[in-house]
């Protein structure tokens, strides 16, 4: 099962996902960093990114720290990375 490690930044305009060259992954949130919504947010969107159902998503580690762990189930590994690369920044 997948697993995305991930720097989470709240209080953005918009949901935003983007991969740097050397592979880190940023997403900025629209939520608040406050009683979960960010997390909430967070897990929506990634549902969002990668066409699976929010259940499918588990929140592994950093429920309050920008650094994050996502499990992703019910993804192959090949079709992970590849909805990843869409989002690399050149």
């Amino acid at each position: 099962m997948p697993v995305l490690h991930l720097k989470a930044k709240p209080n953005a305009r918009a949901n935003h996902l983007s991969v740097a060259p050397d592979g880190t992954v940023t997403i900025r949130l629209k939520a608040p960093a406050q009683d979960g919504k960010a997390n909430t947010c967070l897990l929506a969107y990634l549902a969002e990114v990668f066409g699976v159902a929010k259940s499918s998503l588990t929140l592994v580690a950093g429920h309050t720290a920008p650094f994050k762990k996502v499990e992703v189930e019910g993804l192959t590994e090949d079709a992970f990375r590849a909805t990843l690369e869409q989002f690399r920044e050149a």
